[in-house]
């Protein structure tokens, strides 16, 4: 009898289905001090447990990045291992800080099932939420897959489309327990711009490229134990590559936005998001934002501020789609989040 895993295809996804990922892990300054090392990430908050005790915290959390992959890599064997593609994300919350130490793992429901027309795949709708030893959820999020059938002749499901909120209300957006940037250090952040000097519409050039190598992609890929094929085995793409993971992209775009954007300390929220065009090593990765929205919160001298976050493999800043709607081919990423920043 076997004993290895293939991985779930289409047909074996049902409605309702709740999927308790495998190997929790517990984190520690090592994924910290890797992260930083594989991105030029120098957010102030996650960097420094002193200016993190300044602004109210017990002490730095890790990356908001850092938990998403995490709680994301988890999922992959049951989820994303026989993908095509990684379609978008919606409903994404970020609600409690995760401290070294903490233990997470992910567990997800499957909401939405559709059969694509050429009856080879279909789209997969999952609610995943991650969780620390305490049973406490962390973050939750919506994310849609294009899955590859095994048996062609496995009869198509029954259509189900969730319902999914195409921002998340700024009410809903969950504010670390007490937080406070009355006393923010602007000189030790590195920008002076705080929420009040931005304007909805402006559009932020991050000016900054990063090259990707396949190597740092694929330590990126296995620190997230994320075991996706398409990103480690060449032979299983047509054209030989291996495609970079997305969240390694996101993770580059967010980091190159400091530039800018260097008080914009914590994701709290993920409205959408689309991985409009594949990446590959040798492509250098820019960064352009705009500010779609702001919100006062309840916590002293904080604001939200909801951000487009895309990146570039090249091509002018701002340019995102063409007259027929569709994204233009130099553009990798666009990502839809809130972010918590001093007012």
């Amino acid at each position: 009898m076997a004993k290895t895993n293939a991985g779930n295809f289409f047909e074996d996804y049902k409605i309702g289905q709740v999927i308790k990922h495998a190997v929790p892990r517990t984190v520690s300054g090592g994924e910290r001090a890797m992260y930083h090392a594989l991105y030029p990430a120098r957010h102030a908050l996650y960097s420094s447990d002193e200016f993190a005790r300044a602004s109210g915290l017990p002490g730095a959390p890790m990356d908001d990045l850092i938990t998403f992959h995490t709680v994301f890599g988890k999922t992959v064997p049951d989820v994303s291992l026989n993908a095509v593609a990684n379609l978008g994300y919606a409903e994404g919350k970020w609600l409690k800080p995760v401290y070294e130490g903490d233990t997470l793992r992910s567990e997800s429901e499957v909401i939405g099932l559709k059969e694509n027309s050429n009856g080879k795949s279909g789209v997969v709708y999952v609610r995943t939420r991650g969780l620390n030893q305490r049973d406490e959820v962390v973050l939750e999020y919506v994310r849609w897959v294009m899955v590859r059938k095994n048996n062609l002749d496995a009869p198509a499901p029954e259509t189900v489309l969730p319902t999914l909120a195409k921002v998340v209300d700024p009410s809903d957006l969950v504010i670390p327990e007490g937080l406070d940037f009355t006393n923010y250090d602007f000189d030790l952040a590195g920008e002076g711009h705080r929420w009040g000097d931005y304007e909805v519409g402006e559009t932020i050039d991050h000016v900054d490229g990063v090259t990707i190598e396949e190597a740092e992609h694929m330590i990126a890929t296995r620190l997230w134990q994320n075991t996706a094929k398409v990103h480690f085995d060449a032979t299983f793409r047509p054209d030989g590559q291996r495609l970079i993971y997305g969240g390694h992209v996101i993770s580059m775009a967010r980091a190159l936005s400091f530039n800018g954007l260097a008080n914009a300390q914590m994701i709290v929220g993920l409205n959408g998001g689309a991985h409009a065009n594949p990446c590959f090593s040798g492509l250098t990765v820019k960064a352009w934002s705009e500010v779609l929205d702001k919100a006062e919160t309840s916590a002293p001298g904080v604001g939200a501020i909801r951000l487009r976050l895309v990146a570039t493999k090249g091509g002018a800043p701002f340019a995102l789609k063409g007259d027929d709607g569709k994204y233009l081919p130099e553009v990798l990423l666009d990502l839809d989040y809130w972010a918590l920043m001093p007012m």
